[in-house]
């Protein structure tokens, strides 16, 4: 078993070697070959394609960068959920990570995976080398039978408060309309209307929010017009008359659809809650279509994902080191870290 590494900017010479690969697997959307161009290009610089083969067939492969101090981590920019990370089934990710570190240039003494999925990748049990940690709690629904059983077994708060918000919207004579949108030339136009939405709420006043044209803008639109080329984007986009109070952009593959991001207008009033009653009109539509099983959230779990499913499962980081006295160290370095940052316990006091 043997690595081998190339600059990222090769990876259009090893696209069908991750496709075999992606293709062999569960097959999510966020590891799709067109998912991996789009953030290459907008985000790439520096990166590492690593290729791992035994016997002329490709076992693994990911996409890495250096972190320093002789380690290396997953090539992980903010908008991939999911480490970059694809191992042909049945292959054993201690065994294909010890070959990692060992072929890793520069003596490399760690090499980490991040926010892997116990679904596309089982965690395996900690090791004298190898170590997982918890990252996030993540959120999907299961799409199995008809929206009206799924919907009936939501909490009644729920159910109630958006017929509620619907009702008032019909009292005002306020018309909604749900867009959407899966052809590759609207795709440049929707993510110029979610970047409006974005950067005019909260995120846009950390700066962290999508603007037009810059980095972010740039990669969505690549991504979703690639995806929309071969019928697996879709754009919702809501309207109260003619007014876009809320987007969602997702993809899709074989089984399931990704929301990638949500966006809501914050200046609309928030008894209205205009990012809820589209996704309630997104999932009746999704589970009526009946081509789809899941639907995917991946951000962290919020307090209103856990009303709309109780599927909730952990991503996780991989650690795997070189000797097993580099992990004793590290470890001991978090704890240390940890009691510090937790300060000194006050003293009992007797009565």
């Amino acid at each position: 078993m043997k690595w081998r590494f190339h600059p990222a900017a090769r990876f259009g010479d090893f696209a069908d070697a991750w496709s075999a690969l992606h293709g062999a697997g569960p097959a999510s959307p966020l590891l799709h070959a067109d998912f991996v161009r789009a953030l290459l290009a907008a985000f790439g610089d520096g990166a590492q394609l690593a290729c791992c083969e035994q016997d002329g067939a490709t076992m693994a492969m990911a996409l890495l960068e250096r972190s320093g101090g002789g380690a290396w981590r997953s090539f992980q920019p903010a908008q991939a959920p999911v480490g970059l990370w694809l191992a042909r089934p049945g292959v054993a990710l201690p065994a294909l990570m010890a070959a990692l570190v060992r072929d890793l240039p520069g003596c490399a003494l760690l090499a980490g995976i991040s926010q892997l999925d116990p679904m596309l990748d089982p965690r395996p049990a900690d090791g004298p080398c190898l170590q997982t940690l918890d990252y996030i709690d993540t959120a999907r629904i299961t799409m199995d039978g008809a929206f009206d059983a799924y919907w009936a077994a939501r909490g009644k708060n729920l159910r109630s408060n958006l017929k509620k918000q619907r009702a008032r919207l019909e009292r005002e004579g306020i018309a909604t309309h749900c867009e959407t949108l899966t052809a590759p030339q609207d795709m440049a136009a929707a993510v110029n209307d979610y970047a409006a939405l974005e950067s005019g709420g909260w995120k846009g006043r950390d700066a962290t929010a999508v603007r037009a044209g810059d980095a972010q803008a740039r990669f969505y639109t690549l991504l979703l017009e690639a995806f929309a080329r071969r019928g697996a984007a879709k754009v919702y986009r809501y309207r109260f008359d003619d007014q876009v109070v809320a987007m969602d952009l997702c993809v899709e593959s074989s089984d399931c659809i990704v929301v990638l991001k949500t966006a809501y207008d914050e200046s609309v009033p928030a008894h209205y809650s205009p990012a809820l009653l589209m996704r309630e009109e997104e999932c009746r539509a999704l589970f009526d279509e009946g081509r789809l099983r899941r639907i995917e959230f991946y951000g962290r779990v919020m307090e209103w994902h856990r009303r709309w499913t109780d599927e909730v499962r952990c991503l996780y980081h991989l650690n795997y080191y070189r000797w097993p006295l580099l992990q004793h160290l590290h470890a001991l370095g978090r704890r240390r870290a940890a009691k510090d940052k937790a300060g000194p316990r006050s003293q009992p006091t007797m009565e």
